[in-house]
């Protein structure tokens, strides 16, 4: 399919041939038949991008101080290679668009039916493309006298319509909108609709008579001569009891503007990209409430609602996104006894073919342009039939095929891999095609596919690697073994033990294995480590420290459907390095944490004990301060003491004296996947024993089931399916 995107350290825009997005389970898939262009939004956008990376720094320090932590904790050379990758991934533009459903997940069967007529929203999600894949509550009916060119109006009428109800205006109340794009002559429109009178201002005289034409009951050009005079006398003398700006502008001077007009304590709105110093003595003199609109409404920005399908109550949110997309649909039609004209907002529309084009226009302005519409002709397939090769790879390749383009896979996985030998990089699929598409040039992969299928019934695929989102581990990789595959899947291989259990099935019956990221055990520093450990005799005693430093709560890895949270995701590493450590089966585990109350938890206190009489205590925190050191270990047994600090320096006490070795900063990425790639072209099994791989996964479920229950949780899981 093609579509529309832009490489963030150029700025050039293209219309790129891509890989088809890969419909959710709660999504709906989309071919696109118009979308609008921003372009005030996309003129900010490109010209960020076309910024040199210190006046990149300079506007965004919120991205400066995350990179600087990231140098803090994966070292320069990883944060630069993922900085350098970021940049140059093409990401898609746009954010409104209409189109026909033509496939619905699984899990909304019945909210929607193939055939319908949705109006979508979201950046990424509604984007200039052929295809687009949506969630649930970011799409909405059309009314059937509403054509898909009014439409694709509907996210920018959503964020003007929630600009006025930030407001809380009332009939007969004067509403001043500065800035007459396309969000501020929605915005009169809607406000005009409301039984608000309106005064529309900006310096382009052109947009001024069109809010005029529009139903402003009075519009002007900024520039004129006593333009606050006359805002004045028509309000009485009273001034503007509300103030929306919808300026794209670095200037200050909407704001300077609203405190001469605005009524003493009036609401002011900010919708638009300004300036945002604001006159302190003004604002304050007249009491004046600033509001920053959250674009489209309640549930903008929050996952659970975006992407899981959760829903508010209504009694307490009314208005959420969803509702104001629905609202802004039902005014277009004829439905509406006072209807919001979008048609007369539209200056061009291009075919979707001479989306480049429209672009040149726009951002040479050469014409005078507000609202562009692209209009899509071509019928494209959502997933093209796809072409196997029927030659299985040699006894010494390792054929791989990538189901996952996220962050993790481009700059830590795919790096590494490159750099083997005796691999073949041949499929390459991903929920965002535009990922699929750029991973399989970067890295000269053979196809970059839009279905699972291409790579699990290739025969020209031996291995598959699985870096996609944590609730779809388990059965990918079980899908994959069941086709002979050799699997690497990164952790958690599941979130629940039954996941667990399908796995080890599977398995059972595969002619192929599977590996699990735990990489830790692979590190040079944890190796030499094992090798000293073994020498101790006896049962050992260790205590593990993870400063893991916090993430937001609305990550999807703290979600427990999608991520498991951070225990199960993340703490499983140092579990399967206990189980490396002391090379005995777990015998049981014990849980506490300061936030047993919370839907998901990052700091724990865990006592794990071994069949030998080992004992490990694992002490995991997002509390402390993410620069200080992350990893810490203390090794006990047989007279000795081995110290571990953050992969860097192993120290080895015993008899009086100190041994001191260290190293390069190793994860240990590089020598599983070595020992993955190894395997698959020997046939000689997984490097990891996948009981052992399945044991440490278990173990780490039970933390949750152990702080859920206040006990100790026995960890004999897979003892039958062993001897079977």
């Amino acid at each position: 399919m093609k579509q529309i995107t832009q490489k963030p350290n150029k700025g050039n825009l293209n219309l790129d041939e891509v890989a088809p997005p890969i419909l959710g389970r709660r999504e709906l898939l989309i071919q696109t038949k118009a979308s609008l262009i921003s372009s005030g939004t996309d003129r900010l956008v490109r010209d960020f991008a076309k910024k040199n990376i210190v006046a990149k720094a300079q506007s965004r320090p919120d991205l400066v101080k995350k990179v600087l932590s990231k140098i803090k904790s994966d070292g320069l050379q990883a944060t630069i290679q993922s900085v350098v990758s970021r940049l140059d991934e093409p990401m898609p533009f746009g954010y409104s668009a209409a189109g026909t459903v033509i496939e619905v997940g699984s899990e909304i069967q019945g909210a929607f039916r193939v055939g319908d007529r949705v109006a979508v929203a979201g950046a990424g999600v509604a984007n200039h493309a052929e295809l687009n894949v949506v969630p649930r509550n970011l799409a909405s009916v059309i009314p059937e006298d509403v054509d898909f060119t009014e439409a694709c109006y509907g996210t920018l009428s959503s964020i003007a319509m929630h600009s006025i109800r930030n407001l809380n205006t009332q009939f007969g109340e004067v509403v001043a909108v500065i800035g007459l794009g396309l969000i501020g002559q929605l915005a009169c429109q809607l406000l005009r609709i409301s039984g608000v009178r309106v005064i529309g201002l900006d310096y382009n005289q052109s947009r001024v008579d069109l809010a005029k034409s529009l139903g402003a009951e009075l519009s002007l050009n900024i520039s004129s001569n006593n333009l606050v005079e006359n805002i004045l006398s028509h309000t009485e003398g009273i001034g503007c009891d509300g103030i929306i700006i919808a300026a794209a502008t670095k200037s200050n001077e909407p704001f300077e503007l609203t405190s001469d007009i605005a009524r003493d304590r009036a609401n002011v709105c900010m919708v638009g990209y300004s300036g945002t110093t604001f006159p302190y003595a003004g604002f304050m003199e007249k009491e004046l409430s600033l509001t920053v609109s959250r674009s489209y409404g309640p549930g903008r920005y929050d996952q659970d609602y975006e992407n899981r399908d959760m829903k508010y109550p209504e009694g307490f949110v009314r208005w959420t996104e969803t509702a104001n997309l629905s609202e802004s649909l039902r005014l277009m039609s004829g439905v509406s006894p006072n209807n919001l004209n979008v048609k007369a907002l539209t200056t061009h529309v291009y075919d979707f073919e001479d989306a480049e084009t429209a672009y040149k226009s726009i951002f040479q302005g050469s014409e005078n342009h507000l609202g562009v519409v692209l209009s899509y002709s071509n019928e494209v397939k959502a997933a093209p039939d796809p072409n196997f090769s029927v030659t299985r790879p040699a006894g010494d390749v390792c054929s791989i095929g990538l189901i996952g383009a996220g962050s993790f896979a481009k700059n830590v996985l795919l790096p590494e891999l490159n750099k083997l030998q005796g691999i073949k990089l041949h499929t390459v699929i991903s929920k965002r095609g535009n990922s699929a598409s750029y991973v399989k040039e970067k890295y000269n992969f053979l196809i970059a596919g839009s279905s699972e299928d291409e790579i699990f019934e290739n025969p020209a695929i031996n291995a598959v690697i699985i870096t996609t989102q944590h609730d779809s581990h388990s059965y990918l990789a079980s899908k994959a073994l069941s086709k002979g595959k050799c699997v690497f899947v990164e952790k958690p291989l599941g979130l629940s033990i039954a996941e667990l259990e399908t796995v080890a099935k599977t398995a059972q019956s595969s002619n192929g294995f599977f590996q699990v990221g735990f990489n830790r055990r692979f590190a040079p520093i944890f190796q030499r480590a094992k090798s000293e450990i073994d020498n101790l005799g006896g049962p050992k005693h260790m205590v593990f420290r993870i400063n893991a430093g916090p993430i937001p709560e609305g990550s999807w890895i703290q979600s427990p459907a999608e991520g498991g949270g951070r225990i199960i995701g993340e703490m499983c590493h140092f579990i399967d390095l206990a189980r490396y450590f002391v090379g005995s089966p777990i015998v049981s585990l014990i849980s506490d944490s300061t936030r047993k109350g919370k839907d998901f938890c990052d700091d724990v206190a865990t006592s794990i004990t071994f069949s030998d009489g080992s004992l490990v205590s694992i002490s995991y925190t997002s509390l402390g301060d993410s620069s200080y050191p992350k990893e810490s270990y203390e090794i006990y047994g047989g007279g000795s003491v081995l110290t571990i600090n953050n992969l860097q320096k192993l120290s080895i006490t015993s008899g009086g004296k100190t041994k001191t070795i260290r190293y390069k900063r190793e994860k240990g990425i590089k020598q599983e996947l070595n020992e993955f790639v190894r395997s698959v072209k020997d046939n000689n099994g997984p490097p990891i024993d996948e009981m052992e791989a399945l044991e440490s996964s278990a173990a780490s479920i039970s933390i949750i089931e152990s702080l859920q229950k206040g006990q100790r949780i026995n960890i004999n899981k897979f003892g039958k399916l062993a001897n079977d």
